[in-house]
């Protein structure tokens, strides 16, 4: 698929396995970015496992074990692996993605066959499980000890009682304790299916060769016919969020958040989407950014410093908006923000001129990311059904509207379906 405008051409297919592999040359790169991904996350602990008819529940934590457990192997480490090959490699697990993903400047396909082999071989026994739940016990401890992910997840507790969303992504020290090898490849077999993964590389690459390359990779392999993967999550509704919440902690300066979950329908198709994100974001930086002017009049009247920050998140199953700073007088905060979101002041600056400004200084950001590979494959999809992806951007941003804007705060930001957390020092 081309995108003049842009210079760009990304190469498409799915492999006979189900495996989708996405290609995209950028002439004259040094680095190479691959991320092999799986529609799997830390909200995933109830489903049909592949090839039976009953739902299972596994431990909270599971999708980040197991990303852990993928790195080790029989004969040793994979990281050693890629350095030998001049490569970094890592992996992140998140509420509903887990991707494994390496960067080199030489040795592309070498790099990209331990990529695809260390993922599609999994090896766990009962000692090495056990092994690694001590270190993510501690990693479970260390962001227990992290003011500002307490803060994010405070929110999300708030909002979400009974969805998974609401356990810490790396799950709890006990409910680790719980997770077998056996777990561990029931998970694998389920949703590690090339059926449910994504392959995206980014770099100074011959896509027809490499395309070959990756099919001779996959040709190797044998898996199970696949299945279409049963996800089950609970049914929330609006009089269930906590509307308000303190936890005390070792900090100096406190810190307040205030969230909106989404319950109006996020559209399905991609362009719709993408343009229902965009028109978020357009209007919370109008209303909010840091060339507003009530974000100017908070942070002249010392209601908030250079912590404030502002996000939407919009994934599988799930939307929500956060709003988090340091504050001296976090309610006063929390007051003065609900009177900017809550009320027509959400508008004073949604006028055509500023639109258009935004809209030009929005696009310049975006093509300046567009020189890093690394950003690329990480944002490349734009949607949460992977049709929508990050070349597409430059035409929903010219097509949005005001009018858009003002759908997007009328389906979405509504007092009721907020929340407040405040995190405070601890009382003497």
């Amino acid at each position: 698929m081309k995108y003049p405008k842009l210079n760009e051409e990304i190469f498409t297919e799915t492999l006979d396995n189900g495996l989708t592999v996405v290609l995209v040359p950028k002439a004259g790169f040094q680095k190479s970015y691959g991320l092999f991904s799986t529609d799997y996350g830390s909200i995933d602990e109830t489903f049909v496992p592949l090839g039976q008819q009953e739902k299972v529940t596994v431990p909270e934590g599971i999708a980040h074990f197991l990303e852990h457990k993928l790195f080790e192997k029989e004969d040793g480490d994979v990281f050693q692996k890629f350095s030998q090959l001049g490569a970094s490699a890592n992996a992140f697990t998140s509420f509903t993605r887990t991707s494994y993903l390496f960067a080199a400047t030489e040795f592309l396909v070498e790099n990209l066959n331990t990529l695809l082999d260390f993922v599609q071989e999994p090896y766990f026994t009962k000692a090495s499980v056990n092994k690694e739940k001590g270190i993510i016990a501690q990693e479970i401890q260390m962001y227990q000890d992290e003011p500002g992910w307490r803060l994010f997840f405070g929110l999300i507790q708030n909002l979400y009682l009974k969805h998974p969303l609401h356990i810490d992504i790396a799950g709890t020290v006990d409910s680790i304790q719980e997770i077998t090898a056996e777990d561990l490849y029931l998970c694998y077999e389920t949703f590690y299916h090339p059926s449910n993964m994504t392959l995206l590389v980014v770099g100074n690459l011959d896509p027809i060769t490499l395309m070959k390359d990756i099919k001779n990779n996959q040709g190797q392999k044998n898996f199970l016919p696949a299945q279409k993967i049963q996800r089950f999550f609970p049914t929330e509704t609006p009089a269930e969020i906590i509307a308000e919440n303190t936890l005390h902690m070792d900090v100096v300066m406190p810190k307040v958040g205030l969230g909106i979950k989404g319950f109006d329908q996020v559209p399905q198709d991609s362009l719709a989407q993408m343009q229902y994100k965009m028109s978020a974001e357009l209007l919370l930086e109008l209303a909010l950014g840091d060339s507003s002017q009530a974000y100017l009049d908070l942070y002249d009247g010392g209601l908030i410093d250079d912590s404030f920050s502002f996000e939407l998140s919009v994934e599988r199953g799930f939307h929500f908006a956060a709003f988090t700073s340091d504050s001296a007088e976090p309610e006063k905060l929390v007051v003065a923000l609900k009177e900017i979101l809550f009320t027509e002041q959400l508008y004073r600056e949604v006028t055509a001129e500023k639109l258009t400004r935004l809209k030009k200084q929005t696009l310049g950001k975006y093509l300046q990311s567009l020189n890093s590979p690394e950003y690329i494959a990480n944002q490349f999809f734009q949607t949460t059904d992977k049709k929508g992806n990050i070349f597409q951007i430059p035409d929903v941003i010219s097509a949005i509207t005001i009018k858009d804007l003002h759908a997007f705060g009328e389906k979405f930001i509504d007092e009721k379906n907020a929340t407040v957390f405040y995190l405070l020092p601890e009382e003497d």
